[in-house]
């Protein structure tokens, strides 16, 4: 009987541990699909318009500036 009991206790502490993990799973799913849609809109912003990041060197401290152009056919 206590073996039994002891059987139960460890099925229901893997019970909570699978769920804990899914619970993670659909957050870190949810947190990939908010990364993958801001990505999308700056790729798509980058494909209309030219964007430039300013950076300043944490070493030097210089500004440095990159600008990202994408080449977009206008559509009619």
């Amino acid at each position: 009987m206590v073996q039994e009991d002891q059987v139960g206790a460890a099925i229901g502490e893997q019970a909570l541990d699978i769920g804990k993990l899914k619970q993670r799973l659909d957050v870190l799913d949810q947190r990939l699909d908010n990364i993958d849609s801001m990505v999308t809109a700056v790729a798509e912003r980058v494909m209309r318009q030219p964007i430039t990041f300013s950076l300043h060197c944490p070493n030097c401290g210089k500004e440095i500036e990159i600008a990202v152009i994408g080449n977009e056919k206008p559509t009619v």
